[in-house]
């Protein structure tokens, strides 16, 4: 008679657990009213300026609280600072995972430090979401299927450059400076993909690397210029930009500049050049330029620009990096939308994987984020623009990259 009980009164707790799993999935990280999502941005340190995409991504989510959470649940969003570094990436990543339990990383800027934690994440099973990176092995699913770039990436930006110089440039010499780490090569390798598939590897006429650790990069610029280089790749950060764009107007030299997308912030990197200075410049764009005037009554700008002074009053809304928060912080908030009740790690990467035609409000016309459960690659169209001296102008046409990764 007791053991006929006690196992009814297991298959009824059976019962119960099993409906509770079906109607609401939680993991760590998460409550029915709370979910904790962890962040490391370089607030210190040579890159300290990318620090402005926390600023975004805390906006944005202090909003969302705000106006009740999604599916019932605020974000409970906890950043550290990188300062740029590997090991200490390491070490606040361990301190998100192992003591504050949060559910996933999210927007964390910076490829040599996602790299230093890309395994361990991916050996944790913990999502590493809109890693704000372009660097192209991000989008690996079946090897590294717990991380997931955001940015275009950086090869497919790389060749869009390159193309655009052997259609328009018939006596190009070209002279490139690069971060000399996975961020810098994977510029150089989309941009020598392209000449080299045109037979013009001859082309490029000089290489130079830097290190963040370097102070300035000015003998680079000059070791360029002696090259004859006329047409000029920056791959640099925006502290290194700032330095290349002054550097090459005071001696005088004036090549066709293209400037990497992650440092082309007009009020961070070319207003501390000198406008003057950054005339001609060309970049690619997929995210509106808060600085340009333009935008100033549309709609969408108007309610960043309000939710930024609203809850992180010390933020530059008309920093282009905390529209890359901004705009990050959209993304997963649609992503946990679609989780519903079961807010675990694996629906979030599933879900994540899911996203068709997401068209942010801070997006260009025309651009849009899908993923699927083999395209870690969420946004895959750029235009090319050039600086007047008061904004980025967008010229040319709308370039699909889906086909330009390796």
């Amino acid at each position: 008679m007791r053991r006929t009980i006690l196992g009814s009164g297991l298959l009824s707790l059976l019962a119960l657990l099993c409906l509770n799993t079906t109607t609401s999935a939680q993991d760590v990280g998460v409550t029915a009213t709370e979910v904790k999502i962890g962040n490391a941005e370089p607030y210190s340190g040579s890159a300290s300026a990318y620090g402005a995409c926390g600023t975004g991504l805390s906006a944005y989510f202090k909003k969302i609280n705000d106006q009740g959470g999604i599916n019932g649940r605020k974000i409970n969003f906890i950043t550290y600072d990188s300062a740029y570094s590997p090991p200490r990436m390491v070490e606040v990543t361990r301190r998100l995972v192992e003591q504050d339990h949060v559910l996933a990383m999210v927007g964390s800027i910076g490829t040599p430090t996602n790299t230093a934690i890309w395994k361990y994440m991916n050996t944790q099973q913990v999502p590493q979401l809109f890693v704000l990176t372009g660097a192209t092995k991000w989008g690996d699913p079946k090897g590294h299927p717990w991380t997931m770039g955001w940015l275009p990436t950086y090869q497919s930006e790389g060749r869009v450059y390159a193309q655009y110089v052997l259609d328009n440039v018939p006596n190009a010499k070209i002279g490139i400076l690069y971060q000399n780490d996975d961020y810098g090569k994977d510029y150089v390798v989309g941009f020598k993909d392209v000449l080299a598939a045109a037979g013009r590897s001859n082309l490029i006429v000089k290489e130079q690397t830097y290190e963040t650790t370097d102070p300035t990069i000015d003998s680079q610029i000059v070791n360029l210029k002696n090259s004859g280089a006329n047409v000029f790749l920056d791959i640099t950060i925006p502290k290194y930009a700032s330095q290349a764009i002054k550097k090459a107007y005071e001696i005088g030299w004036h090549p066709l500049h293209f400037l990497n997308s992650v440092s082309n912030s007009a009020n961070v990197v070319l207003k501390p050049a000198g406008i003057e200075a950054s005339k001609g410049l060309i970049t690619i764009e997929y995210v509106i330029d808060p600085a340009d005037p333009r935008y100033a009554n549309d709609p969408g700008f108007k309610e960043y620009a309000a939710t930024i002074q609203k809850y992180e009053p010390r933020g530059n809304p008309y920093d282009q990096l905390v529209v890359w928060g901004y705009s990050v912080a959209q993304t997963f908030a649609q992503v946990l939308k679609q989780c519903g009740n079961d807010v675990t790690r694996k629906n979030l990467m599933r879900q994540a994987a899911n996203l068709h035609d997401l068209h942010l409000p801070l997006l260009l016309p025309g651009i849009t984020i899908n993923t699927s459960p083999t395209d870690f690659y969420p946004i895959k169209q750029v235009y090319l623009a050039k600086f007047d001296g008061t904004r980025w102008v967008l010229f040319g046409h709308l370039y699909d990259t889906s086909k330009m990764h390796r």
